[in-house]
């Protein structure tokens, strides 16, 4: 089960993360949420603020994943899209039309979706119930990589916050359910 960390400010605000901790609201609901998660055999964590924050409120004592970090918009972070879009309008264009394109100095879109489809890997072979509290655009490559997508529909998927997108079966064969509210008999499924 991959969770989206809950509202903060650059959620709310459409701006890349800059590793703002989550505001009032985002954590009063991850910690009501918190009851409604089966305890997992092994909780992962992406290194962001957010998403630490969120793993705690929720009464997860999960292991940091250096390789389930954010997407690296390199000198975009902490701009929102319309302040880059405005300053760079050609560079944002090729960056949301090719999935290769990074012009922002950091990752392309395919060389996360490439990272993350690795560790999906790794864990295909683990037995056991995994719970990971990860970036939004984490959820999004794992959903392209599953469904074998081509990368450009990495855009196209949307992960609100704190919801869940279960995967069950095994690597080559995932079945997936997404953009599950952490409440009630969502959160007690198998993956």
């Amino acid at each position: 089960m991959l969770i989206s960390p809950a509202m903060n400010e650059a959620l709310r605000t459409a701006r890349f993360d800059d590793g703002c901790p989550l505001d009032a609201a985002g954590t009063r609901q991850a910690r009501a949420a918190a009851g409604t998660l089966r305890v997992p055999d092994r909780a992962y964590v992406s290194p962001g603020v957010r998403c630490h924050e969120t793993a705690t409120a929720l009464g997860l004592d999960a292991t940091e994943v250096l390789g389930l970090a954010g997407l690296d918009v390199g000198r975009w972070r902490g701009s929102t899209l319309e302040e880059v879009g405005a300053e760079e309008p050609e560079a944002v264009g090729r960056w949301l039309a090719d999935p290769e394109a990074a012009p922002h100095g950091g990752e392309s879109v395919r060389a996360l979706c490439d990272r993350v489809a690795g560790w999906l890997d790794g864990v295909a072979g683990v037995d056991g119930r995994i719970v990971a509290v990860v970036e939004p655009e984490i959820v999004r490559a794992v959903v392209v990589r599953v469904l074998g997508a081509p990368e450009a529909g990495f855009w196209r998927v949307d992960v609100p916050p704190l919801t869940a997108t279960e995967l069950s079966g095994r690597a080559g064969r995932w079945n997936i359910r997404a953009g599950l509210p952490l409440t009630g008999d969502h959160s007690t499924g198998t993956s």
